[in-house]
């Protein structure tokens, strides 16, 4: 999955929560966690001497190295602030929302509360809020975890979807959720001479044997920012993995990486032609939910699906989770970008339709062989014709 660094505004409490009276009200779950990470969401009615208000609790865990790695929360009745943080928090997992009993919502925190004690990784600020979650050890039995853990998985449907979720939980050393995908006993960790590795793409191909099907899987994956290609094979039955064999591996270069990933983008630029805070009033409603990051020209906006279909292609990239870029320059242009013809007609249409028809004009639109807007994003130029007249040289 995209690397995903959250920048959110808090919303205070102006209680410590842990003495006033709660009462749970609901709690749900992403089904995402054969990606690596899921998203969890509390809701509490507090009551204290002076009134009642509800309670909204946030947590996202990554399960192969950070454990709980953020927490944010709200005290309001406001379901537009209450939405706006669950999209920015989690609401680009791509996932469906799962109920929790508030046993086992308080059992998944202490999990990973449990996992960042073991890798000695700092818990997120706002202890004093969900410290009375980890007061009480819950104990459930193996038929409880294992519910538990069901919750959090996607319903597997096919047999390149469990061949790649596979494959990201055995390359990223997360062999509970990759034993949860098998059927029978095998080694799972078939490259221990790699660290912990995001599977970045994978082309499957399958062949015929005197035991029935195998598939035959190229993976790039990337480990402390190296790259590897690793072939492995792979036998199913039904949605299962039966077996699990290394076939060779190299170390590719960086450059190699990269043309392995590319592919083409197709990226449409607007001239801001509206009063600015007339725009960013529009252009807010639009982009909510977008993950949001600073550069020196601007400001890059990061669309994500609103599902993990990606994951059951017979070729798998790790960023086709994106939707669509949106990059707003310090020279008043809008440039968007998208990875393919459908999504890139989807976001102009998007732009047609919203009160921003009126502050756009349209200057040129453009099919690029390989992705250009990050190279812009990071180039130091300021104007996006500069840039292309500057590599068109």
């Amino acid at each position: 999955m995209t690397e995903r660094n959250f920048k959110l505004i808090k919303g205070g409490l102006s209680y410590e929560s842990g003495k006033e009276q709660r009462t749970f009200v609901s709690a749900f779950v992403t089904d995402t966690r054969l990606m690596g990470v899921v998203g969890l969401y509390i809701h509490w009615n507090i009551r204290s001497h002076k009134a009642a208000s509800d309670f909204h609790q946030f947590f996202y865990f990554d399960a192969e190295e950070y454990g709980f790695e953020t927490y944010r929360s709200i005290e309001s009745s406001d379901t537009t602030e209450i939405k706006h943080i669950e999209q920015a928090l989690i609401g680009g997992l791509g996932g469906k929302k799962v109920s929790l009993t508030q046993r086992e919502a308080t059992a998944l925190i202490q999990s990973y509360v449990l996992m960042n004690h073991q890798f000695n990784t700092a818990l997120p600020e706002g202890e004093s809020e969900y410290k009375f979650l980890l007061e009480t050890k819950i104990e459930m039995t193996s038929e409880e975890r294992f519910e538990l853990f069901k919750k959090q998985c996607t319903e597997v449907t096919s047999e390149y979807q469990a061949i790649n979720y596979f494959l990201m939980r055995a390359f990223g050393k997360d062999f509970m959720a990759a034993e949860y995908l098998t059927c029978g006993d095998f080694p799972l960790d078939i490259c221990p001479d790699i660290p912990v590795a995001t599977l970045c793409k994978n082309s499957i191909e399958h062949f015929e044997n005197e035991n029935g099907t195998s598939y035959l899987c190229e993976s790039l994956i990337e480990h402390d920012t190296s790259y590897a290609l690793v072939i492995t094979e792979i036998t199913l039955s039904g949605f299962k993995i039966t077996s699990f064999e290394r076939r060779s591996s190299m170390q590719v270069s960086a450059v190699e990486a990269a043309m392995m990933l590319s592919r083409s983008e197709y990226v449409t630029v607007y001239d801001i032609v509206d009063d600015p805070d007339n725009f960013e009033v529009n252009f807010s409603k639009l982009t909510a939910g977008a993950l949001l990051t600073l550069h020196d020209s601007g400001r890059l906006f990061l669309s994500f699906n609103k599902n993990n279909d990606h994951v059951g292609r017979q070729v798998f990239r790790l960023n086709e989770d994106v939707f669509g870029l949106y990059f707003v320059t310090d020279l008043e242009q809008l440039i968007i970008a998208a990875y393919n013809i459908k999504s890139i007609h989807a976001i102009e249409k998007e732009l047609e339709k919203n009160s921003l028809a009126n502050s756009l004009f349209l200057t040129a639109k453009y099919e690029f062989k390989e992705p250009v807007l990050y190279e812009f994003v990071q180039s130091g130029f300021e104007d996006f014709d500069d840039f292309l007249d500057f590599i068109k040289d």
